[in-house]
C-alpha cells in the first residue's frame, strides 16, 4: 500500500472500484448529514483527514509495486465511524496520487478498499468491542490504530496475491510471500502509529472534550462527573 499506477491488472482495478464504491457513496451521505447537523465538528473533520494525509504520505519501500506506511485511519473511524472515513481516505488517496504519484488513478479503487474502507472497519470493530468489555479508553484506541493499519496491509496482501499468484503455489502462496515481507515494516510501523494516535486523542480529550462526547468516544454522565469535579475545585 499504496499499489503503484498501472500496477494492477485492468479487471482487478475496475473490480476493486466497483467494490469500493458503495461504500464511499454512503460515507458522503453520511459525512454531508454530519457537516448539516453539526457544523461545529467541521475543524475535527479537516484534523481527521489531515492526520490521515500526512501520516499515509510517509513511505517507506516494501514489496515492488508497493510500499509501507502508517495509515492515520484509526483516528477517523473512533471519532466519526468508518463510512465517513471511506470519504476522508478517499480524498487522501486521490491527492496523493495527484500530487505525490503515490499510488494511482487505476488503482485508487484496491487502495480506497483497504485503507479507506477495510482498515477503518477492522479497527473501528476492535474499538467497539474493547470499550464493550470495559477496557480503558486509550488502550482501545490504540488498538484500534494498530488493527486498522495492520488490516490495510492484510488487504492489500490479498489483492497483489490475487493479480499475482505464485506459478507453482497460486494464491496461498502469494499471500504468504507478500504478507511475510509486509510485516518486517508494517508491524512496527502499526505499533507506532498506535502510539501516536494514543497521544493525539489525549491532546483532543484536553480540547475538544466536549465534542469527544457528542460523538460518543466519552459517556456523558463522565463528562458531568468531570464538570462536576472542576466546579467543587473552583
Amino acid at each position: 500500500m499504496h499499489i503503484a499506477e498501472g500496477f494492477l491488472p485492468p479487471a482487478h482495478a475496475i473490480a476493486w472500484g466497483v467494490a469500493s464504491a458503495p461504500f464511499v457513496v454512503h460515507g458522503v451521505r453520511s459525512l454531508t448529514r454530519e457537516v448539516k447537523e453539526h457544523p461545529e465538528s467541521t475543524l475535527l473533520l479537516g484534523a481527521s483527514g489531515a492526520f490521515t494525509f500526512v501520516l499515509s504520505a510517509l513511505k517507506l519501500p516494501s514489496v515492488t509495486g508497493s510500499c509501507s506506511h502508517p495509515t492515520g485511519t484509526g483516528l477517523g473511524a473512533i471519532l466519526f465511524r468508518p463510512p465517513i472515513m471511506a470519504v476522508l481516505g478517499t480524498i487522501t488517496l486521490l491527492f496523493q496520487a495527484l500530487l505525490l504519484a503515490h499510488g494511482g488513478l487505476t488503482t485508487l479503487g484496491a487502495n480506497v478498499f483497504s485503507m479507506a474502507i477495510a482498515g477503518p472497519w477492522a479497527g473501528y470493530a476492535v474499538y467497539r468491542l474493547l470499550r464493550r468489555a470495559g477496557v480503558p479508553l486509550m488502550v482501545t484506541v490504540f488498538f484500534a490504530a494498530f488493527v486498522a493499519d495492520l488490516s490495510t496491509y492484510c488487504v492489500t496482501s490479498v489483492q497483489l496475491a490475487l493479480a499475482f499468484p505464485d506459478p507453482s503455489s497460486g494464491f496461498l502462496g502469494a499471500l504468504g510471500k507478500f504478507g511475510s515481507i509486509f510485516a518486517v515494516t508494517q508491524i512496527p510501523l502499526a505499533v507506532s502509529e498506535g502510539f501516536l494516535t494514543v497521544l493525539v486523542m489525549r491532546l483532543l480529550a484536553q480540547s475538544s472534550k466536549g465534542e469527544l462526547t457528542r460523538l460518543g468516544v466519552f459517556p456523558a454522565d463522565e463528562r458531568k462527573r468531570t464538570e462536576t469535579t472542576e466546579a467543587v475545585a473552583r
